[in-house]
């Protein structure tokens, strides 16, 4: 994952009504839920949710399916763990490797 890709993601789980739908997804399992049932939930006005959805959706952190009228919603688990694993990608390696050899030689 990139830096770019990274931010996006964590901007729209910045906001508490996309956080609340993300989770509620998250909740539901792989099954998901419908538009109406997300709405019922959280009592989210529809252009409200359509305008969060949007967001989750381009981030790639929700995937939508139509079904006749009907619109399931997912969380794409891959997504917020890719974004996990962007985020600790270099856990507790430490900052000796990132120092130039000027500075690394005066420390010994």
């Amino acid at each position: 994952m990139n830096r770019k890709l990274a931010a996006r993601c964590l901007a729209e789980l910045g906001n508490l009504t996309r956080l609340d739908i993300y989770r509620l997804l998250v909740r539901a399992g792989p099954s998901g839920l419908n538009i109406t049932d997300i709405q019922t939930r959280l009592d989210v006005p529809a252009s409200t949710l359509a305008f969060h959805l949007r967001g989750l959706v381009g981030a790639g952190l929700v995937a939508q399916e139509k079904t006749g009228r009907a619109v399931t919603c997912r969380a794409q688990y891959h997504q917020i763990d890719a974004v996990i694993e962007f985020l600790r990608e270099h856990c507790c390696e430490g900052f000796e490797s990132d120092l130039p050899a000027a500075v690394t030689r005066r420390a010994s």
